[in-house]
């Protein structure tokens, strides 16, 4: 079932953002087998991000990759809520 992730960090910028997705392209993990849509969004200042995964498998997966991101970065994303999606409209 498809699930959909609400990441609010508290303080992420959109440098730090754009440093994060710099370093998850040169893993080769840009694009990663089973997400559906991802979107950022909020202030500059305080983005959040929300990405709809194929499956909770898929979105761990992924998990893998992004979390040595994030301590290299020093940023601390928190706990994403996670939820199943009743229904999606592309």
């Amino acid at each position: 079932m498809a699930i959909g992730v609400y990441f609010h960090p508290g303080s992420m910028t959109a440098a730090q953002y754009d440093q994060i997705t710099a370093e998850l392209d040169a893993a080769g993990e840009g694009r990663p087998a089973g997400r559906i849509v991802h979107c950022s969004f909020g202030p500059p200042d305080d983005l959040m991000i929300f990405d709809i995964w194929e499956n909770q498998e898929t979105f761990d997966q992924f998990g893998a990759a992004l979390a040595p991101i994030l301590q290299k970065l020093e940023l601390d994303a928190g706990k994403p809520d996670v939820m199943d999606i009743h229904h999606m409209i592309f």
